[in-house]
């Protein structure tokens, strides 16, 4: 049982992720999930209409050194969802029904920041875009998520 004294299990890594503090009571029994944890994504802002965070490349790259695309399609997965699990509320989740990336410049060092902007906030549904840039904010790659908003079985 959570109460607003006892920190969650996740309280350490909802904080090292830039998760604000309150929304530790809401995260705290999940976390931010072990993938955004292993590819290092910190958020700088959380909202239903506006999500934004950051990821190294380091670490994150494919064969041919520049920042693998699956990981461009992750940090907006990411962002996407938080936002759309946000719009959701209490007792009712978001579930990612589709996403799509196109990839515009490739990167080999650096952050890349995603920048994710709601599109619609519906009852049932919600899409979001969501634009990666570099540390000079140009433009990397561009993705758009939708997200199924359900209630959750009790």
């Amino acid at each position: 049982m959570m109460d607003n004294f006892t920190p969650g299990p996740y309280a350490a890594e909802l904080a090292a992720a830039g998760v604000p503090e309150e929304m530790h009571e809401w995260l705290g029994q999940y976390g931010v999930g072990a993938l955004v944890v292993k590819m290092g994504i910190h958020f700088l802002e959380m909202s239903p209409e506006r999500t934004v965070g950051t990821m190294p490349v380091e670490g994150n790259t494919q064969v041919a050194g520049i920042l693998h695309g699956g990981a461009h399609v992750v940090l907006a997965e990411t962002l996407g969802s938080f936002a759309a699990g946000l719009h959701a509320g209490p007792n009712r989740q978001a579930l990612g029904i589709d996403v799509s990336a196109t990839h515009h410049r490739a990167i080999t060092k650096g952050t890349v920041t995603g920048t994710c902007t709601a599109i619609h906030l519906g009852r049932t549904l919600t899409t979001h875009e969501v634009v990666m840039t570099d540390e000079q904010g140009r433009r990397l790659s561009s993705a758009r998520i939708t997200n199924l908003i359900r209630d959750i079985a009790g």
